[in-house]
């Protein structure tokens, strides 16, 4: 690889790590990091490697998070709206699998107002803040052991998820309407360059 090659590299990685940083240092991505880790363990323990499911919930989560700063990194506006759209969408999804799931297993769905989902909802999101990895055995005082409480844990927060999510697309659309979209603004532009010369 050249110099001139490796330093367009460099350039192109700061850049992308620059656009980055601003969406990883929002509370709605460090809960959507929170949410792919937490789903993680839940799947090792409770769900078969070899099941639809563990596919399906693997990839709503993945998408959630990866869809959120693929939609940041876009020169459009319109673009990020679509893609931070698939990702509010992979939460709804998430909430339906965790809610199935307790069905299937004859455990209760916690009513929004159980004094356990309110204290749950209250936990502000601390992105300095310790975050669960492998290792844990309990994440914001529910153990991993327990399986109706872990799923309802899970549906908290990508419900608490969705709301945050909601109150960002809403910015962006706002966003939206003020500036327009890439391609609207590349003609005006244009038009600029052209009355110009």
């Amino acid at each position: 690889m050249s110099p001139m090659s490796s330093s367009k590299n460099n350039e192109s990685n700061e850049s992308h790590d620059k656009k980055a940083g601003g969406i990883k240092n929002t509370l709605v991505y460090w809960l959507a990091v929170e949410i792919y880790n937490l789903n993680s363990i839940f799947l090792g323990l409770y769900i078969s490697k070899f099941s639809r499911t563990f596919d399906q919930m693997e990839q709503a989560a993945r998408s959630g998070k990866q869809d959120l700063v693929e939609g940041s990194l876009e020169n459009s506006v319109e673009s990020n709206l679509k893609l931070s759209g698939v990702s509010r969408a992979s939460y709804g999804e998430l909430v339906e699998d965790y809610q199935d799931f307790l069905f299937k297993k004859g455990l209760k769905v916690w009513d929004k107002n159980d004094p356990r989902v309110l204290w749950l909802r209250a936990i502000l999101i601390d992105p300095h803040g310790p975050h669960v990895t492998y290792e844990s055995q309990e994440s914001n005082g529910i153990k991993f052991s327990d399986p109706e409480a872990f799923a309802n844990l899970l549906i908290t927060l990508c419900i608490k998820q969705g709301f945050l999510m909601d109150r960002f697309l809403k910015g962006l659309e706002e966003r939206f309407a003020k500036t327009g979209g890439f391609r609207e603004n590349l003609f005006k532009k244009r038009l600029a360059f052209k009355n110009e010369h």
